[in-house]
């Protein structure tokens, strides 16, 4: 299954006989709460999920957006409506991470059937609703495992034997700035692979072949495993989310900068990465 839908298809599934569950996710590191938003406007029947509060558990030693506690998310999951027999498409303002965590956790909780609405809320034609739903309870049972994660020994291990790829802007992994973790750089041996650069403009993704061709430069081609991180483990999520479009299987690892760097022992490497021109040569 496509692990993205479009609007047009979207459209054409609400109206059928499986209509999917939809859930709206939009969310800014740093900026206003997406619920006004969410008030203000939505696609007919979506229900808010609030970042924050319910893909994510308290931020402290496990980094700014830690996995949220499996029965937790489930409870709210099934508030939603959730249930593992029923699609879900999830969407957000149209930058994709927040729709993309939303995803990635369902997906890792072992849901079968999760979409990402391509462009988001900016892609959608039809009207929007401000009526809130209150949708029946769904029976959607957690089981994590479902999709690779990393711990920190893991993405230091991903970074020397496989692929370990850094989905930040590229002046925070060079450690020209960071405006919000205790320290610059990356994991050493990561390789820097911004995850803005795997949409257009109008927050869609590039097309599955040229993402592969994307990823190839990378050193995805013959690497035993693939892994990706971020600042927090939400653009991270996108990035995986980019990788499946292009069918390459990636593990997230979910504390990313914001654990890894929180630890004074853990090394941190400054500057472009010689690594990647290695790569991006071949």
């Amino acid at each position: 299954m496509k692990p993205i839908i479009s609007v047009p298809e979207c459209v054409s599934e609400s109206a059928g006989p499986r209509p999917p569950v939809l859930l709206d996710v939009r969310w800014q590191l740093g900026g206003p709460h997406g619920l006004p938003d969410y008030e203000a406007g939505h696609i007919p029947g979506a229900v808010f999920v609030d970042l924050d509060a319910e893909l994510a558990g308290p931020a402290g030693s496990g980094g700014r957006h830690p996995l949220p506690d499996p029965e937790e998310f489930g409870a709210a999951m099934r508030r939603a409506g959730v249930s593992r027999d029923t699609p879900v498409v999830v969407y957000d303002g149209g930058q994709g991470w927040a729709a993309a965590r939303a995803w990635w956790l369902l997906r890792w909780t072992g849901h079968p059937d999760v979409r990402v609405l391509d462009g988001g809320l900016a892609a959608w034609e039809g009207e929007l609703s401000t009526e809130t739903p209150t949708p029946a309870e769904g029976d959607f049972r957690p089981a994590p495992g479902a999709l690779p994660l990393l711990d920190a020994d893991g993405a230091a291990a991903t970074a020397r034997s496989g692929l370990l790829l850094d989905a930040r802007a590229a002046e925070r992994y060079r450690g020209d700035v960071e405006p919000i973790d205790r320290v610059g750089g990356h994991i050493p041996g990561a390789v820097s692979a911004p995850t803005s650069e795997n949409a257009g403009a109008d927050g869609r993704f590039l097309p599955a072949e040229v993402l592969a061709a994307r990823f190839k430069e990378f050193g995805t081609d013959g690497a035993p495993e693939v892994g990706v991180y971020c600042g927090s483990g939400v653009s991270g999520a996108h990035e995986v989310l980019a990788l499946a479009v292009a069918g390459i299987p990636a593990a997230l690892y979910a504390g990313s900068w914001s654990e890894w760097s929180a630890d004074e022992s853990r090394p941190v490497a400054k500057g472009p990465d010689p690594q990647y021109r290695r790569r991006s040569r071949r």
